[in-house]
């Protein structure tokens, strides 16, 4: 059994160099922080969600991956965003789960299929708009629900 319980980012060292925080380091789409020659990337880094416009920090190896691609495009002087919608895929002995997008509050759930036969969606979703969505032997539902929210972001 692994339990990860009150994990919390340890922000002594950004806060002491004075960069602005809350509930990580706050960094921008290019993952700049609050002093422009420094970047955050990873489960450190809190930044604008394409998707809700939101500041988020997720802590998940894509994600830290991926920033930290883009933080680096941009040390040696891009000019690329991180633009990724979240997800992450686990397996529980013989049970699939995925999820994409990334939702702290919400304030409806939405189910469709049969969960208690496992094959079933979740969407979490406010005003109307799905922030994220479970899918459980949904492969194909989850794949669509990562493009839809990819291109509503792009219309933002």
């Amino acid at each position: 059994m692994v339990v990860g319980v009150g994990v919390e980012p340890r922000l002594h060292l950004a806060g002491g160099a004075g960069l602005a925080l809350d509930r990580g380091v706050l960094v921008n789409s290019s993952l700049q922080t609050s002093d422009p020659n420094i970047f955050a990337a990873g489960d450190i880094a809190r930044w604008p969600d394409p998707h809700t416009g939101e500041a988020i920090r997720v802590e998940h190896w894509v994600v830290a991956e991926r920033q930290g691609q883009v933080a680096a495009a941009n040390m040696l002087g891009k000019d690329e965003l991180f633009t990724v919608i979240p997800f992450f895929w686990t397996k529980h002995f013989d049970l699939s789960i995925r999820y994409v997008g990334h939702a702290e509050t919400w304030d409806e759930t939405l189910v469709e299929g049969d969960l208690a036969h496992r094959n079933g969606l979740v969407r979490f979703r406010r005003a109307g708009r799905d922030l994220a969505v479970a899918t459980v032997e949904r492969d194909k539902d989850s794949l669509r629900a990562e493009l839809t929210m990819e291109g509503e972001s792009q219309r933002s």
